[in-house]
């Protein structure tokens, strides 16, 4: 009976004493825990900073085509060459077009001297009013026609619409391109924006004129910017919005197409 009273004992007394141990492990690692995550309220409660990935983008950028149907006879510019705006970027064989140009202002020549004459008669009561009436329709047919073949030999010289760089040849010197080809793509590195892509919960705080950096990739050197306008659509997949900055001061060495982190400080 002794023996049975002191294993009962002895089993209520390690059970003691694990239960102490237990909960002074508990303790201690509330402990713990407090301690660790004071530092991340701390950061949380301060702000931490946001970031978003982003491209820059050209502003003034075009694929030039060709508005005829014609031979390439000069092409200055070749693929990385800069040039002024209204320098010459590809000049066409008009021959025939300038041909038709001069067939055209002879017809309207004729056209004017037959309603001078028709009219002269009129007065004479040589001619009726009809005959000044077909002279006069004669004559804006002429000069109608005359005005298309002018207009097509203006787009023999296909001018810079602004300053840039060529980005790459479409054709070559000497090769006959039908309308609508696509001759050179041009693009001006001078004025460039950033299209970010970010978090959709970040609308409510975005405003333009907003401060921010962005760091290209390519060169590491963080710059600065300023919101300029929230995109108009959420993407309903990913729930971002894309958002459109400007360079406060631009730097040369900068390319459309380079892709970097922007950098908002605070809550965005």
């Amino acid at each position: 009976m002794k023996n049975a009273f002191d294993r009962i004992f002895r089993r209520r007394t390690a059970l003691a004493l694990l239960l102490l141990s237990c909960t002074a492990f508990y303790a201690q690692a509330d402990e713990i825990e407090k301690e660790l995550s004071l530092p991340l309220a701390a950061s949380t409660a301060t702000g931490a900073e946001k970031q978003a990935r982003g491209v820059l983008r050209a502003i003034d950028q075009a694929v030039l085509s060709s508005e005829l149907n014609a031979k390439v006879l000069e092409m200055p510019f070749r693929e990385g060459e800069a040039f002024q705006k209204g320098d010459l970027l590809v000049r066409f064989d008009c021959s025939a077009y300038q041909a038709q140009l001069a067939a055209s202002q002879a017809a309207v020549r004729a056209s004017q001297q037959e309603l001078s004459q028709n009219r002269q008669l009129a007065e004479l009561k040589s001619v009726g009013r009809n005959a000044v009436a077909v002279a006069e329709a004669h004559m804006a047919q002429a000069i109608a026609e005359s005005q298309v073949y002018q207009i097509q030999t203006s787009r023999c010289r296909v001018t810079a619409p602004f300053s840039g760089q060529v980005v790459a040849r479409k054709v070559q010197q000497s090769e006959y391109v039908p309308q609508g080809k696509p001759l050179l793509e041009i693009v001006n590195n001078q004025h460039l924006e950033i299209n970010l892509l970010v978090p959709s919960k970040w609308l409510a705080t975005l405003k333009p004129g907003q401060k921010f950096t962005f760091t290209p990739d390519e060169t590491g050197v963080a710059l600065q910017a300023e919101v300029v306008r929230p995109g108009a659509l959420i993407d309903e997949s990913s729930q971002t919005l894309s958002l459109t900055g400007r360079l406060l001061k631009p730097e040369n060495g900068l390319l459309a197409g380079m892709s970097g982190s922007a950098r908002f400080s605070g809550q965005p």
